[in-house]
């Protein structure tokens, strides 16, 4: 598949198809009846899904933990549970499932906060060392091997199907066997390096990354009672921040966004925005795009709490606690799959019968100088199970942020409580695949969303 025009000028380098043949003469760690790529929310979800349907599974995550943006890009919020509406004056949760049943577990350990008004909806945020000890707790409990600082690096292949995948890691190179795979990696690596299709953005015009931080020794009472109760910042800090932009402040997001944090005194702030010097989009799928992203990301997270120090009420002494692992993703590949999700079946609300997940969450979309905002009020639409099945290949199924969609609608579609409902559905996908026989491409999706409903999914 040939690059898209506006992707990073060094991405054609780089090698990315690596496939091996079922004697590929490694050794062979283990073998299994599902391999997760991944351990962000959908690869938790469908790991410890398949796990509890009785399937032996192994998930591979290249970090020392679980989260994936949520945690390593602090992105720390759950996004996409509840209604938007101009009326409502508290949080209608129109997602269940595998979603409710984590927050529940964030919850119970305090790790997260009561829901927070985000314009015409409500999210909830979360510790990100909190999350890490829920996935860690959940997955062992259901019998997961799990496989930190590990990467994927090839995909075992026989013909169109999916055998497993080549992990490469300090100790070494090995294979994994499965006979059903899920790519929850996010940027659909597992697909890719098999010479899977897939594209970047609108003609390769993707979301801009952002770094998230954590300010500490605000007081918070002083803040919120001048910030107002809407996370998304009020109109005389954005007209604060382009004013200091005018003195020669790198600021330049105008808009941005501020929740509370389950900690006293301390805020998470999302606020940058990050370009190429030139402001060229960056394709983080690059690893030279990545940096840039992640350089610029801390320079530019001191600059706004330069700002935040020097302006908003509360903050005087306070500082930066940490930021993001890594840069925030928001879009690198989706994949082409059986069925693409549309932006009109986005803005339309479209219902489906095949739908493994509800999504209220509006369009928001980061490719242009400011945040851009689509509500879906007082609505959702489903999202198709085919969605997740890449358009070739047997023994595959994806999870997460890379599902086949449209730039629009994925800029609706990528948020945390709707990967987790897919993993959710891939790995109950994954188990009756094993038990009936049937190709991941081919499962009987009634039955996919009968089991999602019989644990809590709220389904139309």
């Amino acid at each position: 598949m040939s690059l898209p025009q506006h992707t990073s000028p060094h991405l054609a380098t780089w090698q990315l198809e690596q496939r091996f043949a079922p004697d590929h003469g490694l050794p062979v760690l283990a073998d299994v009846d599902v391999l997760v790529a991944g351990a962000g929310a959908a690869g938790v979800a469908a790991a410890v899904t398949a796990a509890e349907s009785g399937c032996s599974v192994v998930v591979v995550e290249r970090y020392g933990f679980a989260g994936g943006a949520a945690v390593a890009g602090m992105s720390g919020t759950i996004c996409g549970m509840y209604l938007a509406s101009r009326d409502a004056d508290r949080p209608t949760a129109v997602v269940g499932g595998f979603t409710r049943r984590f927050a529940d577990e964030l919850a119970r350990r305090g790790g997260l906060t009561p829901p927070q008004r985000y314009g015409l909806t409500w999210t909830s945020a979360h510790d990100p060392l909190m999350w890490r000890e829920s996935a860690d707790d959940l997955m062992t409990a259901a019998g997961v091997r799990i496989l930190y600082h590990c990467a994927v690096v090839g995909v075992i292949l026989d013909g169109d199907r999916y055998l497993g995948v080549v992990v490469d890691s300090n100790a070494g190179r090995v294979a994994i066997h499965a006979r059903c795979t899920v790519d929850a990696s996010g940027d659909g690596s597992v697909v890719a390096r098999a010479g899977g299709r897939y594209a970047f953005g609108a003609e390769g015009r993707i979301q801009n990354p952002t770094m998230f931080f954590r300010l500490g020794n605000v007081d918070t009472e002083r803040f919120w009672a001048a910030y107002g109760e809407d996370t998304i910042c009020p109109p005389e800090v954005t007209a604060a921040i382009a004013s200091a932009r005018e003195q020669g402040a790198d600021l330049p997001r105008e808009k941005i966004w501020v929740f509370r944090t389950t900690r006293p005194g301390e805020l998470l702030v999302n606020a940058t925005r990050l370009t190429a010097a030139d402001g060229r989009v960056l394709n983080v799928i690059d690893p030279e795009d990545f940096t840039i992203a992640e350089v610029a990301g801390r320079r530019q997270v001191r600059e706004y709490e330069r700002f935040l120090v020097a302006t908003l009420p509360g903050c005087a002494e306070a500082f930066v606690v940490d930021t993001g692992v890594e840069a925030g993703i928001r879009q690198t590949r989706s994949i082409a799959a059986r069925e693409t999700l549309r932006n009109d079946d986005v803005v339309s609300c479209r219902k489906r019968d095949d739908g493994i997940a509800r999504s209220p969450w509006p369009i928001e979309l980061h490719d242009g100088t400011r945040p851009r905002l689509h509500w879906l009020l007082d609505d959702w639409y489903d999202v198709p199970y085919a969605s997740l099945v890449p358009e070739r290949g047997e023994g595959i199924i994806v999870a997460g942020r890379c599902l086949g969609a449209e730039h629009e609608a994925l800029a609706s579609a990528r948020v945390t409580a709707q990967c987790f409902e897919y993993g959710h559905a891939a790995g109950h996908a994954a188990a009756i695949s094993l038990r009936t026989g049937a190709d991941l491409a081919d499962v009987d999706v009634d039955e996919i969303r009968a089991r999602m409903t019989e644990r809590g999914s709220l389904l139309a």
